[in-house]
This record gives C-alpha cells, structure tokens and sequence, in this order.
C-alpha cells in the first residue's frame, strides 16, 4: 500500500543523505521510521488511557515500595 506525505527540504536532504550513507533506499528509512514511531505513539496513547483511569479512580496503581517488596524479589 502507498501514500505521499510532504517533507520540508531539510528533511528530504537528511534522508537522501542517510541513504546514501547505508546504502539502503529512502522508501526503507521512512517504513523504518513509521514503524518504529508507530510503537512508540501506540505506547504514549496506552499510557495516557491508563494514567487517565487512574487520575479518575477508575482504576488502580500498585505503589512502587508494594511492588517491590513482594516475596519474588527478595
């Protein structure tokens, strides 16, 4: 599947010279880039729902010292 995205020129530059540099084509580095973005915003939203039920009580949080203090690590 494609799309087209608009990049400044400063970017464009960065990226036509990291693929000269790798060997690796330009379209390779703006998969790996999305891909891995991806991940990470995936990541931010999850914990920002999750911070959100907790903030409103909806849902709980294990204290760190309770944690830690568990049988498993000792």
């Amino acid at each position: 599947m494609s799309t087209s995205i608009r990049l400044s020129q400063e970017v464009w530059q960065r990226l036509d010279a990291l693929a000269s540099r790798t060997g690796r084509s330009k379209a390779y580095h703006l998969r790996e880039f999305i891909e891995r973005g991806l991940e990470d915003i995936e990541d931010y939203y999850l914990a920002a729902e999750v911070l959100a039920r907790i903030r409103s009580g909806e849902e709980d949080a294990m204290k760190a010292d309770d944690f830690w203090c568990d049988d498993v690590y000792r």
